[in-house]
């Protein structure tokens, strides 16, 4: 029975994954859900009370994994630069990875406070790495300049989703170059 349920949560998950990356958090309801995974309304409320619950699991189960795979890049990275170039590389590669565009969604949307710990816990030893990355790259400022870092590296995410004009390579290499060179290019 515990197998049953833990594979019906994992379904249900995997549908809030997809609503959400078809649709942004608007499309992730309960009657969606229940429709995706062939459950009844009533049953999706056994597993989750409300629409912000599916997104905090989804944060606690997704977030580490993307902030892992980015962490590893970084640490493969002999250079402060070139840790500094994984960290925009890899974050962008993984926009067309399913779980990153739900972890997309998660984040451009008003969350509640317990999801919003669990993204800046996850978020925190990434924050930290790019932080001395920068220091040691000799920013004055390193958190300033991480936090700005990252809007460039949202910003580029946020294009590539929208299937902007350029190529997805082409949006990658101009996000790389303002990170490193700032706008001379």
């Amino acid at each position: 029975m515990a197998e049953h349920r833990s594979m019906q949560r994992g379904a249900l998950l995997d549908a809030a994954r997809s609503l959400l990356s078809e649709g942004g958090t608007e499309a992730l309801t309960f009657p969606a859900l229940a429709e995706r995974t062939g459950l009844a309304r009533s049953s999706v409320y056994e597993y989750f009370r409300s629409r912000g619950a599916v997104v905090e699991e989804l944060c606690e189960v997704d977030f580490p994994v993307w902030a892992a795979e980015v962490s590893t890049a970084m640490e493969r990275a002999g250079t402060p630069e070139g840790k500094v170039e994984a960290y925009v590389r890899e974050q962008l590669s993984l926009v067309g990875d399913r779980r990153h565009r739900a972890v997309v969604a998660i984040s451009a949307s008003e969350l509640d406070s317990g999801a919003r710990e669990k993204i800046r816990a996850a978020h925190g030893g990434l924050v930290a790495m790019i932080v001395e990355a920068l220091a040691d790259m000799g920013h004055t400022e390193p958190r300033l300049a991480a936090m700005l870092l990252q809007g460039v590296v949202d910003a580029a995410v946020r294009r590539i989703e929208l299937g902007a004009a350029e190529d997805p390579s082409a949006i990658t290499e101009a996000a790389v170059s303002m990170a490193l060179r700032g706008v001379s290019g």
